[in-house]
């Protein structure tokens, strides 16, 4: 099944690792996903002290919650990466990791150094909206 998801780049823009905007057709059914975090089953924060570990676990939360709603990467629309660092190699390190899990679909971001987030040891969490046809 193909992406309703339509990615938007612009030649007046500075080249970037992601689409400017996307958009989904009128009558797609939007998914609102809650911040993947990197957490282990038991609750616990993967990878204390690993970006790129905690990235990775955040992005299969993130396909795990894309399948319960019947979607999946390519569908979508839009992520806001939220790194507890002020240190730009640590958000570029978790960008990587986001960047390549998504591979050609190069969806719009935004990446945000934070201060803390919600969960013991967790420094990455993803945000991200979706589309899919709205049958």
């Amino acid at each position: 099944m193909s992406s309703v998801v339509q990615l938007i780049r612009s030649a007046s823009l500075a080249d970037a690792p992601y689409a400017y905007a996307a958009t989904a057709p009128a009558g797609s059914r939007l998914i609102f996903l809650a911040g993947s975090c990197p957490l282990n089953e038991d609750g616990t924060t993967t990878a204390p002290g690993d970006y790129a570990a905690q990235a990775a676990q955040c992005m299969q939360t993130l396909t795990k919650a894309l399948r319960a709603a019947e979607a999946t990467l390519t569908d979508v629309i839009s992520t806001r990466v939220l790194v507890a660092s002020s240190a730009q190699a640590d958000l570029v390190t978790a960008w990587d990791v986001v960047h390549a899990a998504f591979g050609a679909h190069d969806v719009p971001s935004t990446l945000l150094g934070v201060t803390v987030l919600g969960y013991d040891d967790q420094l990455v969490e993803i945000e991200a909206v979706a589309a899919v046809s709205g049958a």
